[in-house]
């Protein structure tokens, strides 16, 4: 008799030649160290290989830290994208005062539909503010631009008659007021609305700094303070705005009617009025109204707008097809699936806009920075004023100046927007390459992973598995009948194994037989009865403590090739093996390798045995391997690799790996363009199945964190040098507020729009 299973079930290593019961060899014993406490990855303490000392750890810590929103998502109105959060940012005639952490449950004034990213004492926020340029206007037309253009025009004439000295200079003291006064009024306005909220915001500072310009005799300075602080204003306003049409434009993506078939005729209705099981007709050149499923015809369909991809992708009965793609050259019927309210489109644009709420930790501190800052610089003014003409005989109007310059340098509005610009920047260049990150702390915190963690089937492998292999054992049954067998009990599983089996029991038009009391053991396999017979179709782990004989040398000759091994039998035996292949993703080997340049560990977890994980660990050239296990063990491994490496993402499909993304630092969904689960779980979704995203986020991450550290450090330094220029009388005041706050904020917008350009390192 051939040797039997059990010695598979006796070496759990991963060197088929290996005899010993217990192998902790590790360059045959892949699994890492179970012991929190021990300081080594693999170690050959038998007894650290324990799952007992990880359930304890786990029962004692609080994972609450790392579970994320799960809930259903729902529907959003549309929303503001908030750059800066200063409180000139933040006016309007919502202005009731409480107390509270701006997310804390009880705060119900954020409640609305509009998002806003403010960390202002009373929540204030901006209702139907005007678009700076308007979309289809001439540009003149602008108000915004006519304020500038006016009040430059003014400022030159000024200069002009200041230069002949007209009349002692009085009709330029009146142009430069004019000029100051179109520039200024609406800074005045947000002056206002600070002091009535007891603020003392950049705008109050530049009122009092253009006013008192005028009364120490510097009219010019006091009309550059105003152009130059609106033209910044201006800036800050029209890069918000530029955000809010990238996110607003998905929203654009879907059209708004659909070609409904009713009884052969065509009617045209308003998508919200289309239902479920609805036939939508789409011609070639039209947009897909509505996520459906195609009945009829074939086309190849750009899905650049929800996946990224590039290349339009052939489509044809019973494939699926989103609201938003547009239809290339074929004529398909679709019918609907997802209500217009429920299709990807929708969930994207939601989770886009929740985005600007879930904020990094170098966000909040810029924020907690920024309310000390304009404070300290207030006193710091008040002292250069005051104290050198009171106490060392200084010239009044001279360090009154002085002061002047150093008040206009403490707008803090590009150190401000120097961190949600860029992570706004970098959410939406993600969305348009198919990448959902659903806030600015996962881009913050992708840089953080140090070990990525792999699904295997339909993650590293294309999840397309077909049936390889037939072997007979027990002569009594003949192929078919153990098709049969096999196929009638996975029409009630979910598997993608049971998926292979039973496409090829229809290829073959095998009839399939009723399954009574079929069970389900989660990991191991599938047992059910036809007629009064038992049978099951498993993976060795379910019959393992069974005296059945397998054929050792058998298993080990398809598991090397990376098969995987499905037993089907009865209560006396085995009747025979299937085995089943996956393909792996061509880009999986050049993902991983780039990973682990980076100097990240990368991890595999599957259901096969250690044979077959070997093969294609091997082949894929992984770090780590686990297999064998089951759906509860993603867990435990995931704790395990975070206690001896530190931050890990987990790369799954979203279905089955649920748990496991909830649980991650950072959890990313394959495919999740078709599935709601991966988009609701994940923090991370790849809405096509492409792996080469993972290292493009990384990359991403890397590049946003060195922009936004730019932006803070250079708008921090020239401000602190501008502070000391000022206090030594060696800038004007058109110097500080041109440079110290125009020139910044142009300065950090034109260096964070670069994020938007970081290219897939794969390719």
């Amino acid at each position: 008799m051939a040797e039997v299973h059990k010695n598979v079930e006796q070496n759990r290593c991963y060197d088929p030649s290996c005899d010993k019961k217990e192998c902790f060899n590790p360059e045959h014993f892949n699994y890492i160290c179970m012991d929190p406490n021990c300081e080594n990855t693999h170690c050959m303490n038998h007894q650290h290989y324990n799952k007992k000392l990880l359930k304890d750890f786990q029962e004692h810590t609080d994972f609450s830290v790392y579970q994320h929103n799960t809930e259903k998502i729902e529907d959003m109105e549309d929303v503001d994208v908030k750059m800066c959060t200063c409180d000139d940012c933040n006016d309007d005639e919502h202005h009731h005062h409480h107390e509270h952490d701006h997310h804390e449950d009880n705060c119900d004034c954020c409640d609305d539909d509009d998002i806003k990213i403010c960390n202002c004492d009373d929540c204030a926020d901006d209702d139907d503010e005007e678009e700076v340029i308007k979309e289809g206007v001439p540009l003149i037309q602008n108000r915004s631009i006519q304020i500038i253009v006016s009040s430059g025009i003014l400022f030159v004439i000024g200069h002009i008659l200041n230069y002949f000295s007209v009349y002692n200079g009085i009709p330029a003291t009146l142009v430069f007021g004019l000029g100051a006064v179109i520039s200024g009024y609406d800074i005045a306005i947000m002056a206002k609305n600070a002091l009535k909220r007891h603020n003392i915001s950049p705008a109050v500072l530049m009122c009092i700094a253009a006013v008192a310009s005028f009364l120490i005799g510097h009219p010019e300075e006091g009309a550059a303070v105003t152009l130059l602080y609106f033209l910044s204003e201006f800036l800050e306003d029209y890069s918000e705005q530029r955000a809010q049409h990238s996110i607003k434009s998905l929203v654009e993506i879907a059209p708004e009617t659909a070609r409904v078939k009713i009884n052969g005729a065509e009617e045209i209705k308003p998508i919200e009025e289309v239902h479920i099981n609805d036939t939508v007709v789409v011609r070639p050149g039209d947009k897909v109204p509505l996520d459906g499923t195609v009945i009829a015809g074939t086309s190849s369909i750009d899905q650049a707008s929800i996946t990224g991809e590039s290349v339009p992708v052939n489509k044809a009965v019973d494939d699926i097809v989103y609201a938003g793609t547009v239809n290339q050259d074929g004529y398909i019927e679709v019918q609907v699936t997802k209500e217009s309210k429920d299709s990807v489109i929708s969930k994207i644009v939601t989770l886009v806009k929740r985005s600007q709420l879930n904020r990094s930790h170098t966000e909040t501190l810029v924020e907690k920075i920024a309310k000390y800052y304009t404070p300290v610089i207030v006193v710091i003014t008040a002292c250069v004023a005051f104290i050198p003409p009171l106490f060392f005989g200084g010239d009044l109007v001279n360090w009154v100046y002085r002061a002047l310059s150093l008040m206009v340098i403490s707008c803090p509005c590009a150190f401000l927007i120097s961190t949600p610009i860029g992570m706004v920047s970098a959410i939406t260049s993600a969305t348009r390459k198919g990448v959902l990150i659903k806030g600015s702390s996962y881009v913050e915190e992708m840089r953080k992973i140090k070990a990525v963690i792999f699904d295997k089937t339909g993650t590293l492998t294309e999840g397309k598995l077909k049936l390889n292999n037939i072997e007979m054992i027990n002569d009594n049954y003949s192929e078919e009948d153990m098709i049969k067998i096999a196929a009638s009990l996975e029409t009630k599983a979910s598997h993608p194994i049971g998926k292979a089996i039973t496409n090829y029991a229809e290829e073959k038009n095998i009839s399939l037989e009723e399954i009574d009391n079929f069970k389900n053991v989660p990991g191991k396999g599938i047992v059910g009865y036809i007629g009064d017979k038992q049978y099951y179709a498993a993976n060795e782990c379910l019959i393992e403590e069974s005296d059945f004989d397998i054929p050792y040398d058998t298993v080990v000759k398809y598991a090397n090739k990376g098969e995987t091994v499905v037993f089907v039998g009865d209560k006396v035996g085995v009747i025979g093996i299937l085995t089943v292949t996956d393909k792996i993703r061509d880009e999986t080997k050049e993902v991983i390798e780039n990973l682990k340049q980076s100097g990240i560990k990368t991890v595999m977890l599957t259901g096969d045995n250690s044979i077959a994980a070997k093969a294609v660990g091997e082949e894929i050239n992984i770090d780590y391997i686990y297999s064998d296990l089951l759906p509860e063990d993603k867990l435990n491994i995931l704790d395990t690799i975070r206690n001896k490496f530190g931050d890990v993402a987990m790369v799954g499909d979203g279905i089955n790996d649920a748990p496991a993304l909830a649980r991650s630092n950072i959890g990313v969904a394959m495919g999740a363009a078709g599935s709601d689960v991966a988009i609701e779980t994940a923090d991370v979704a790849l809405m096509q199945d492409d792996l080469t995203k993972l290292p493009y986020l990384f990359k991403l991450s890397i590049k946003t964190d060195n922009i936004i550290k730019q932006n803070i450090v250079t708008a921090l330094s020239v401000k602190f040098l501008f502070v000391i220029l000022a206090i030594l009388g060696l800038i004007t005041l058109m110097m500080a507020v041109g440079i110290g706050d125009l020139g910044l904020t142009l300065l950090v917008i034109l260096n964070s729009f670069r994020i938007g350009i970081v290219k897939d390192p794969i390719f």
